[in-house]
Parts: structure tokens; sequence; C-alpha cells
């Protein structure tokens, strides 16, 4: 309690661009706890970082599960007295590439949004006390390309008949999230943007990609580690701005 270090929780950390994120973060000397709803693999990714010389601490924490939340975050309080950083990177990709839009099923939309964005905002809500509390505070939501209105208007764009409807809807509706949030936040201490990690070599894309994790990681982290003057309100990937 009291401590000048910067502490940070990271959602989905247990593996690629979360656990990449929460690596590069304890680089820069963030306490930083990693979030994960296995708590054996959130527990075994945080000892792989802490054998680096991190300071990093398993957090157990299902972004879908309310009394998860409330307990992460009850945790946090008991440790500290802020909370300086909060990236909500959890997310999942369910939706069957041989179904049409409309053929998609009801529960791969419904488990798509109770991850992608009900999950992220009632986290966000639980952690908010604490990051009030920090001298300067930031909230990154990472969201990604494909949430773009804009883009899916273009034909020319990769977005454009890019079959996983649940997963797009649910990073446009992050996307307007942060807009709202940053809206409500313009006058206190806390920064809230939005990130594209880029088309990353993961799991979630059966490792194709066009960039590896340690970059895919790098919008968060520079978002999360910006001061009180730093950017507000924003979509972006390695700081350039994207349509919304």
């Amino acid at each position: 309690m009291g401590s000048t270090q910067k502490v940070a929780v990271v959602t989905g950390a247990t593996r690629g661009i979360g656990l990449e994120t929460a690596r590069q973060l304890a680089q820069e000397g963030v306490r930083v706890y990693l979030a994960g709803r296995d708590w054996p693999r959130a527990v075994a990714s945080a000892l792989c970082l802490r054998a680096e010389g991190l300071d990093v601490e398993a957090l157990c924490l299902d972004v879908t599960d309310a009394g998860s939340i409330d307990a992460a975050a009850a945790s946090i309080c008991a440790w500290h007295d802020k909370l300086d950083i909060l990236v909500n990177n959890a997310g999942v990709m369910v939706d069957d590439p041989a179904r049409k839009p409309s053929a998609q099923r009801l529960d791969v939309w419904r488990h798509t949004f109770d991850t992608n964005l009900f999950g992220l905002i009632a986290v966000t809500q639980a952690f908010l006390p604490l990051l009030r509390l920090a001298p300067s505070a930031t909230i990154v939501n990472v969201s990604s390309l494909l949430g773009s209105l804009s883009l899916h208007t273009k034909e020319a764009s990769p977005s454009y008949d890019f079959n996983t409807p649940a997963y797009i809807v649910s990073k446009a509706a992050v996307n307007t999230w942060t807009l709202q949030l940053a809206w409500e936040l313009r006058d206190t201490n806390i920064r809230v943007n939005a990130v594209h990690p880029g088309y990353v070599r993961t799991d979630m894309n059966r490792g194709e990609g066009d960039i590896d994790v340690p970059l895919g990681a790098r919008s968060s982290v520079d978002l999360a580690l910006i001061g009180p003057a730093g950017p507000h309100g924003t979509y972006s990937y390695l700081g350039e701005a994207l349509a919304w």
C-alpha cells in the first residue's frame, strides 16, 4: 500500500498478446497482475515471467463471471491503494466461417458478446474506483481493425468480406463503448483508448498473421504507459489513427 510503483491488470493474459503485454509492462517497471480464468494456467504463466526477473502475479479473473470479477477487484483493492493501468485484452473469436452472418448460431453471438463486450464493460466498472485513485490512470481496450465500420463499406478493404460477424460486431461495439467512456471521463485523471493490435500470429488466428506477438502487444503497452496529457478517446495501431 502507498507505493509509487505503477500497478496494472491485464485480462486474458495467459497466452498470446495478453501474456506479452504483461511481459512488456513488467519490463517497464510496472507491477503486473496477469489475469486469466484458468487459475493453474494463470499461475504457470506468471511463474514463467517471474523466472525472467519480472514483477508479475497471477490473478484469477473470468470476465464472464460477475463473482470472479468482484473477487479480483476486491483482491487488488486489498493489496493496493490504486490501479494505474487496466488492459482489457480478453476476447474470443468463435464464429463458424462456413456460415453467413444471418446463419451464425445465436449462442455464438451471445458467447462472443458476453466475453468481448459485456465482460469488458463489467471489468471496467469493477476496477474504475481504483483507477480513479491513481494520479494518472489508463484504460486500454483491445479492439480490432475489423471493428471499423468505415472499412467495412470499402470493397478494397481486407475487412470488407471478412466472415466473422459476431467478432466484428462485438469489436465495433467495443469501439463505441470506448468513446462513451472517454466522454464520461474526459475531465478526470483517466485516459481511455482502443487499439488494434495488428494481424498477429496467435492461436486465435491459427498461427496466421503479418506480425509477431511482441509487436502485436506494443500498441497496448504504449497507450498503457501514457501520461495525463496523452491521447484520449482514440482508436489506433502503433500510434497511427484508424478510421472508426
